[in-house]
């Protein structure tokens, strides 16, 4: 059978594959309101990625996030509740869920049944997202099956919402234990007030190296509220401003001076290399955008006030120059509310990252531990990190030993420790390919070694 092509096609097939899917575990009467409010998945086509002999289930929840589940036929009778990164901006689409699971399918080969949210909306709004991920989870019970565990996973951006989400939903909020562990990888753990003032320091040097964000020509406005609403630029627009100022589009050997001698400056001041900074403006305009015009009323909850910054051929020039900008209290607070974890997590959490991530620095991990340890939860957090990888994805060994030694964790009660994942991982390549590079020896310096420190409100 090719693996695009619809896996169920009718009720009756619908029926048989449910009750495949529960055959791991009796399937809980679910609140009556919640059952009426959530229609049951059909039959749908699994991404090529998945393997051909899985089957799929989608579709649209009752607050309009789409969703799509997939179980192999080999399936261990665990779950794996996928919280996406990004966050995308504009509406939800099946598409972004597609993707999800496609990207995610190596949970898929390895045994484990997969269920992605779209999220009802685009934008910044981790508790929003929380909530789409648990009502993924109560239309798995209620139309699918009970697992024998279910695996909270946050990947990126949705790192901070399976964290936000595992604090929110618990066996004390719910009277049941909604999930069992959570894996975290490559995960924003700091928090949206944390993880994205290198963001607001980005926008603030660019713009003192290159004044054309906006132009002098062009309407003045705050830098940390990314853009004026209603302001018709785009991302290409933005990106041909970058290039006419750093030549990004250029090899740097086709760069002026002048331009060479900005990029390093913003490379060595930022501390992110030049390949990712048109990325990262990105988010510092339209996420930014979204977030002071959607979530924060109009203000903005990021800053640079008491930021030193360093490492440009005249720090003392760049400091006189650069401009300054102070978060607004009542956004901060409220921004604060919904993106930042508490670390009140109280289940096994496992987190991984790649060393070198430009995305999301791994110095955020050095302030999710203090959280944790904070909370009372520090026993509950094992962190590992990786040589190779990439923001989005590591290697496809890797997510199965991180998977194998959290459930053994849950189920035998045996702590992984970063050296005996480290050594487990091998394992897993003859199915899965090479991809193993866990340091169990690293361990991330504070963030504020990477971000500069500054007043907050």
């Amino acid at each position: 059978m090719e693996k695009n092509t619809v896996r169920w096609t009718t009720a009756g097939a619908l029926a048989g594959a449910i009750t495949l899917l529960a055959g791991c575990g009796s399937t809980p009467t679910p609140p009556a309101a919640f059952a009426r409010a959530e229609a049951a998945p059909t039959p749908t086509a699994c991404p090529a990625e998945v393997p051909a002999t899985a089957t799929c289930l989608g579709g649209k929840d009752s607050q309009g996030a789409y969703y799509l589940i997939a179980k192999p036929a080999d399936w261990n009778g665990h779950l794996v509740l996928h919280a996406h990164g990004g966050p995308s901006l504009g509406p939800a689409t099946m598409k972004r869920a597609q993707e999800d699971l496609t990207r995610w399918a190596i949970m898929v080969k390895a045994g484990y049944a997969y269920a992605g949210s779209s999220f009802r909306q685009g934008g910044v709004e981790v508790r929003a997202a929380a909530e789409d991920t648990e009502r993924l989870r109560r239309i798995f019970l209620a139309h699918v099956g009970k697992p024998k565990r279910t695996i909270l996973h946050g990947q990126s951006w949705g790192g901070g919402v399976a964290a936000k989400a595992a604090e929110m939903y618990t066996q004390q909020s719910l009277g049941e234990r909604p999930y069992d562990a959570v894996l975290l990888t490559s995960g924003l753990l700091a928090g949206g007030t944390r993880t994205y003032d290198f963001r607001t320091d980005l926008r603030a040097v660019y713009q003192y190296l290159c004044n054309n964000h906006p132009r002098p020509s062009e309407t003045a406005y705050p830098l940390n509220i990314g853009l004026p609403v209603g302001d018709p630029m785009t991302p290409a627009d933005l990106r041909k401003r970058v290039d006419e100022c750093l030549a990004l589009d250029k090899p740097a050997a086709q760069r002026t001076p002048e331009q060479q001698a900005k990029v390093r400056t913003l490379e060595n001041v930022i501390r992110v290399p030049a390949s990712s900074l048109v990325s990262h403006l990105n988010w510092a305009t339209f996420h930014f955008r979204d977030i002071s015009s959607q979530r924060t009323g109009g203000a903005s909850p990021f800053g640079n006030m008491g930021v030193r910054y360093r490492g440009s051929s005249d720090d003392e020039a760049l400091n006189r120059g650069v401009v300054r900008m102070a978060a607004d209290p009542a956004a901060y607070r409220k921004f604060s509310q919904d993106t930042d974890p508490t670390g009140r997590i109280p289940v096994p959490v496992l987190t991984a990252h790649w060393i070198g991530d430009p995305t999301v620095f791994v110095e955020v991990h050095h302030h999710f531990r203090q959280l944790m340890d904070a909370a009372g939860q520090g026993a509950n957090l094992v962190q590992t990190f990786t040589t190779k990888g990439t923001h989005s994805y590591i290697s496809d060994p890797t997510y199965p030993a991180l998977m194998a030694a959290l459930l053994r964790w849950v189920d035998e009660g045996v702590k992984p420790t970063p050296a005996a994942i480290a050594a487990a991982c091998p394992a897993f390549e003859p199915k899965f390919g090479a991809g193993c590079s866990f340091d169990a020896a690293y361990t991330p310096p504070p963030l504020e070694s990477r971000v500069p420190p500054r007043q907050r409100p």
